[in-house]
């Protein structure tokens, strides 16, 4: 017996499936959120709207960061490893990271963001992160590249990065790009904000606040909905989909410039009044001013201390140069002495630059505040009775100098 075999409902079934493969990639392509921005410019920083519609139930997260500006950004890792019991002694560099970079996440998500500040220092931004869900958002400093290196105690010391080591891998890189964004941009608030409201049907608000006195140029926003979470014991499966990105362009203009080695911008009329006061003073006290300088600038403006060191010994050079000028002109300068000490600080200006990229801010502040402080308990025990009347010569000689300077001044008129 022979059984006949139609093609006809096989064609028929064919045709009935073929258009639906096309409309479900069609849905799967429009379930990307959409993205809308009310700006398009910001004049020195200001706050830009973010809107759009995402799926139906979807956590939304909106990623922004500067686009045409990147800054340098360093740490060193000299705290023992509580695994291994060692110090790794690791020194990571790059820089790509972008000059301003920030997370908004949802609404009901500040609890999290509050209890990061509470922390204080000891925060962790990675944990942060996946607490909030917003590493499913976490893109731009993923993919910059970064450079290990491998130092030694004796390295540390005299401020040598040490062994270029081998490119880390994508984890890798991934994992140290965060702990270098908290050493960048160090606060909460400045990575992470909590108020992007989402409604029961997908459509999502946030506001966009960029500072002012951040890097002129292109700024990207993109917007990550996570649409499920699967959980199997530690692992969890996130998936999500992406919008593509929207920019927007932040504006400065004289007297606020670009300083694009700290990655900031900022009104040259504050410091340049600040510093002829402090010139004054810093002459007066027979240096340059840079050690008074120095922790006002790091305190008053969002410059890293890195910038700011190295940016205060050239300019310290007019103050020294016409402080120097003067100082001979009435005679008290004694070249032997300082020929000699210089020499000293010929070698020190070589190992400080270096050693400064290797440790924090904190650090930085602790160790110039000491410094200070026992200048100052130096300077007030040398106005004691008791010291001056120890130290007749000492009188003497300031006696001479008063005598010099008003002989001067005598020649002078």
């Amino acid at each position: 017996m022979k059984v006949k075999f139609s093609v006809l409902p096989l064609l028929a079934l064919v045709m009935m499936v073929l258009p639906i493969i096309p409309q479900a990639q069609a849905q799967e392509t429009a379930s990307a959120p959409t993205i809308t921005l009310d700006k398009t410019s910001l004049a020195n920083g200001g706050e830009i709207t973010v809107s759009g519609q995402a799926p139906a139930g979807a956590q939304v997260y909106v990623e922004v960061y500067a686009a045409d500006k990147k800054v340098r950004a360093n740490r060193f890792d000299g705290k023992k490893d509580p695994k291994t019991g060692k110090i790794p002694y690791k020194f990571y560099l790059t820089h790509e990271m972008p000059a301003f970079y920030k997370i908004l996440v949802p609404k009901d998500m500040a609890p999290e963001l509050d209890k990061a500040k509470a922390a204080g220092k000891d925060w962790k931004y990675s944990e942060v992160l996946k607490k909030t869900g917003a590493d499913a958002a976490y893109s731009a400093p993923a993919k910059i590249m970064i450079d290990s290196y491998q130092a030694t105690i004796m390295a540390s010391i005299i401020g040598s990065r040490g062994k270029l080591l081998d490119a880390m891998d994508e984890k890798a890189t991934k994992s140290e790009s965060m702990k270098l964004v908290k050493g960048r941009f160090r606060g909460v608030g400045k990575l992470l904000g909590a108020n992007v409201e989402t409604t029961p049907t997908g459509a999502y608000t946030a506001k966009v606040t960029l500072p002012a006195g951040q890097a002129p140029g292109k700024y990207n926003v993109t917007v990550t909905a996570v649409t499920e979470r699967i959980k199997d014991g530690d692992k969890e499966t996130v998936k999500k989909v992406k919008s593509e990105s929207a920019s927007f362009e932040n504006k400065v203009s004289f007297p606020t410039v670009y300083l694009a080695s700290a990655g900031t911008s900022i009104n040259l009329i504050y410091p340049f009044i600040l510093c002829l006061c402090i010139s004054i003073f810093g002459v007066l006290m027979g240096a340059g001013g840079g050690f008074i300088l120095n922790p006002i600038l790091v305190t008053l403006f969002p410059l890293p201390h890195t910038i700011v060191a190295g940016t205060v010994m050239p300019t310290v050079l007019f103050s020294q140069g016409s402080g120097i000028y003067n100082y001979s002109k009435i005679k008290f300068i004694n070249w032997k002495l300082g020929v000699g000490i210089g020499c000293a600080m010929l070698l020190g200006g070589f190992i400080g630059p270096k050693l400064t990229e290797m440790i924090t801010l904190d650090q930085f502040k602790f160790a110039f505040g000491w410094i200070l402080i026992v200048l100052a308990g130096l300077m007030f025990w040398q106005t004691t009775p008791g010291y001056l009347e120890k130290n007749k010569k000492e009188q003497a000689i300031l006696k001479e100098f008063k005598k010099r300077a008003e002989e001067a001044a005598a020649k002078g008129n």
